[in-house]
Protein backbone atom coordinates (compact mmCIF):
# COMPACT_ATOMS: atom_id res chain seq x y z
CA UNK A 1 0.00 0.00 0.00
CA UNK A 2 2.82 2.22 1.18
CA UNK A 3 4.14 1.67 -2.20
CA UNK A 4 1.00 2.58 -4.52
CA UNK A 5 0.97 6.16 -2.45
CA UNK A 6 4.41 7.18 -3.74
CA UNK A 7 3.91 6.03 -7.31
CA UNK A 8 0.52 8.40 -7.14
CA UNK A 9 2.63 10.95 -4.84
CA UNK A 10 5.19 11.08 -7.58
CA UNK A 11 2.90 11.39 -10.87
CA UNK A 12 1.39 14.23 -9.10
CA UNK A 13 4.79 16.43 -7.66
CA UNK A 14 7.65 15.17 -8.51
CA UNK A 15 6.47 13.78 -12.31
CA UNK A 16 4.05 15.78 -12.98
CA UNK A 17 2.75 15.14 -16.56
CA UNK A 18 2.32 18.55 -17.81
CA UNK A 19 4.74 20.85 -15.90
CA UNK A 20 7.89 18.37 -15.33
CA UNK A 21 7.09 16.64 -18.36
CA UNK A 22 5.66 19.05 -20.95
CA UNK A 23 3.59 16.53 -22.10
CA UNK A 24 -0.43 17.21 -22.71
CA UNK A 25 0.21 21.39 -23.38
CA UNK A 26 -2.39 21.39 -26.37
CA UNK A 27 -5.21 20.64 -24.28
CA UNK A 28 -3.46 22.58 -21.07
CA UNK A 29 -3.53 25.49 -22.18
CA UNK A 30 -7.06 25.74 -23.86
CA UNK A 31 -9.17 24.21 -21.56
CA UNK A 32 -7.35 26.26 -18.46
CA UNK A 33 -9.16 29.28 -19.25
CA UNK A 34 -12.14 28.22 -16.41
CA UNK A 35 -12.38 25.86 -13.45
CA UNK A 36 -15.15 24.47 -14.24
CA UNK A 37 -13.94 23.12 -17.80
CA UNK A 38 -10.60 22.54 -16.22
CA UNK A 39 -12.01 19.91 -13.74
CA UNK A 40 -14.55 18.37 -16.08
CA UNK A 41 -11.15 18.14 -18.72
CA UNK A 42 -9.08 16.60 -15.34
CA UNK A 43 -11.87 13.84 -14.49
CA UNK A 44 -12.09 12.97 -18.45
CA UNK A 45 -8.68 12.55 -18.48
CA UNK A 46 -8.12 10.44 -15.25
CA UNK A 47 -10.92 8.29 -16.67
CA UNK A 48 -9.52 7.90 -19.98
CA UNK A 49 -5.78 6.89 -18.45
CA UNK A 50 -7.59 4.72 -15.74
CA UNK A 51 -9.15 2.52 -18.36
CA UNK A 52 -6.10 2.70 -20.91
CA UNK A 53 -4.12 1.28 -18.82
CA UNK A 54 -6.19 -1.17 -17.34
CA UNK A 55 -6.83 -2.45 -21.40
CA UNK A 56 -3.07 -1.43 -22.41
CA UNK A 57 -1.20 -3.97 -19.84
CA UNK A 58 -3.01 -7.22 -20.68
CA UNK A 59 -2.48 -6.09 -24.27
CA UNK A 60 1.18 -5.54 -23.68
CA UNK A 61 1.09 -9.06 -22.09
CA UNK A 62 -0.65 -10.50 -25.38
CA UNK A 63 2.18 -8.54 -27.85
CA UNK A 64 4.79 -9.59 -25.83
CA UNK A 65 4.01 -13.07 -25.37
CA UNK A 66 3.73 -13.56 -29.43
CA UNK A 67 7.44 -11.25 -29.51
CA UNK A 68 5.25 -8.68 -31.48
CA UNK A 69 5.67 -5.42 -28.87
CA UNK A 70 6.52 -3.54 -31.92
CA UNK A 71 3.19 -2.28 -32.25
CA UNK A 72 2.50 -1.40 -28.82
CA UNK A 73 1.72 2.19 -29.83
CA UNK A 74 -0.64 1.49 -32.57
CA UNK A 75 -2.32 -1.14 -30.15
CA UNK A 76 -2.04 1.59 -27.43
CA UNK A 77 -3.72 4.52 -29.45
CA UNK A 78 -6.14 2.10 -30.31
CA UNK A 79 -7.25 1.58 -26.84
CA UNK A 80 -6.94 5.04 -25.86
CA UNK A 81 -9.14 6.30 -28.82
CA UNK A 82 -11.89 3.78 -28.21
CA UNK A 83 -11.76 5.54 -24.62
CA UNK A 84 -12.27 8.80 -25.40
CA UNK A 85 -15.21 8.37 -28.04
CA UNK A 86 -16.90 6.29 -25.03
CA UNK A 87 -16.25 9.54 -22.53
CA UNK A 88 -17.96 11.50 -25.65
CA UNK A 89 -21.02 9.66 -26.30
CA UNK A 90 -21.16 9.40 -22.43
CA UNK A 91 -20.72 13.43 -21.81
CA UNK A 92 -22.88 14.49 -24.55
CA UNK A 93 -26.02 12.51 -23.03
CA UNK A 94 -25.37 13.10 -19.48
CA UNK A 95 -23.74 16.40 -19.25
CA UNK A 96 -24.43 18.90 -21.89
CA UNK A 97 -23.37 21.98 -20.56
CA UNK A 98 -19.48 20.46 -19.67
CA UNK A 99 -19.67 18.95 -22.86
CA UNK A 100 -20.26 21.99 -25.14
CA UNK A 101 -17.88 23.75 -22.72
CA UNK A 102 -14.75 21.39 -23.64
CA UNK A 103 -15.88 21.40 -27.05
CA UNK A 104 -12.78 20.53 -29.36
CA UNK A 105 -10.53 19.36 -26.39
CA UNK A 106 -12.26 16.55 -26.01
CA UNK A 107 -11.61 14.34 -28.94
CA UNK A 108 -8.09 16.27 -28.53
CA UNK A 109 -7.46 13.57 -25.44
CA UNK A 110 -7.41 10.90 -28.48
CA UNK A 111 -4.19 13.02 -29.51
CA UNK A 112 -3.15 13.58 -25.96
CA UNK A 113 0.39 12.19 -25.39
CA UNK A 114 -0.33 12.39 -21.62
CA UNK A 115 -2.32 9.31 -22.10
CA UNK A 116 -0.57 7.48 -24.13
CA UNK A 117 2.59 8.35 -22.15
CA UNK A 118 1.59 7.12 -19.03
CA UNK A 119 0.35 3.69 -20.71
CA UNK A 120 4.36 3.25 -21.69
CA UNK A 121 5.91 4.40 -19.43
CA UNK A 122 4.11 1.81 -16.71
CA UNK A 123 5.65 -0.82 -19.11
CA UNK A 124 8.92 0.86 -19.34
CA UNK A 125 9.00 1.32 -15.51
CA UNK A 126 8.55 -2.26 -15.14
CA UNK A 127 5.26 -1.67 -13.11
CA UNK A 128 2.61 -4.72 -12.09
CA UNK A 129 -1.06 -3.99 -12.90
CA UNK A 130 -2.00 -2.73 -9.69
CA UNK A 131 1.48 0.02 -10.06
CA UNK A 132 0.01 0.82 -13.47
CA UNK A 133 -3.47 1.95 -12.42
CA UNK A 134 -1.87 3.64 -9.61
CA UNK A 135 0.57 5.67 -11.87
CA UNK A 136 -2.75 6.40 -14.87
CA UNK A 137 -4.19 8.00 -11.70
CA UNK A 138 -1.62 9.81 -9.92
CA UNK A 139 -0.61 11.12 -13.76
CA UNK A 140 -4.78 12.06 -14.36
CA UNK A 141 -4.78 13.81 -10.92
CA UNK A 142 -1.21 15.53 -12.04
CA UNK A 143 -2.76 16.96 -15.19
CA UNK A 144 -6.39 17.89 -12.88
CA UNK A 145 -3.88 19.72 -10.52
CA UNK A 146 -2.10 21.44 -13.32
CA UNK A 147 -5.53 22.53 -15.28
CA UNK A 148 -7.12 23.81 -11.83
CA UNK A 149 -3.98 25.72 -10.36
CA UNK A 150 -3.37 26.89 -13.99
CA UNK A 151 -6.88 28.74 -14.52
CA UNK A 152 -6.63 30.32 -11.42
CA UNK A 153 -3.79 31.83 -12.69
CA UNK A 154 -5.05 32.79 -15.77
CA UNK A 155 -8.08 34.36 -14.10
CA UNK A 156 -5.43 36.79 -12.63
CA UNK A 157 -3.66 37.79 -15.77
CA UNK A 158 -7.09 38.30 -17.22
CA UNK A 159 -8.06 40.59 -14.46
CA UNK A 160 -4.72 41.95 -14.07
CA UNK A 161 -3.04 45.09 -16.00
CA UNK A 162 -0.96 43.51 -18.47
CA UNK A 163 1.26 45.65 -20.93
CA UNK A 164 -0.34 45.45 -24.26
CA UNK A 165 2.85 43.46 -25.93
CA UNK A 166 2.00 40.73 -23.32
CA UNK A 167 -1.78 40.48 -23.46
CA UNK A 168 -3.02 36.69 -24.27
CA UNK A 169 -0.13 33.79 -25.92
CA UNK A 170 2.51 35.62 -24.11
CA UNK A 171 1.48 36.07 -20.60
CA UNK A 172 0.14 32.46 -20.58
CA UNK A 173 3.13 30.93 -21.76
CA UNK A 174 5.18 33.18 -19.19
CA UNK A 175 2.47 32.19 -16.18
CA UNK A 176 2.73 28.40 -17.52
CA UNK A 177 6.87 28.77 -17.59
CA UNK A 178 6.37 30.25 -13.62
CA UNK A 179 4.18 27.65 -12.34
CA UNK A 180 6.27 24.78 -14.05
CA UNK A 181 9.31 26.08 -12.21
CA UNK A 182 7.41 26.09 -9.23
CA UNK A 183 7.00 22.48 -9.46
CA UNK A 184 11.28 21.93 -9.74
CA UNK A 185 10.39 22.04 -5.94
CA UNK A 186 9.42 18.95 -5.21
CA UNK A 187 11.93 17.16 -6.96
CA UNK A 188 13.85 14.80 -4.76
CA UNK A 189 10.86 14.54 -2.29
CA UNK A 190 10.41 10.85 -3.11
CA UNK A 191 12.68 8.11 -4.29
Amino acid sequence: MKEIIIIILTAVFVNNVVLSQFMGICAFLGVSKQLKSSLGMGGAVIFVMVCATACTYPVYQLLERYDITYLRTVAFILVIAMFVQLIEIVMKKTMPPLYNALGVYLPLITTNCAVLGVTVANIDEGYGFLQSLANAFGTGAAFTLALVLFSGVRSRIQHSDVPAAFKGVPSTLIAASIVSLSFMGFTGLFS
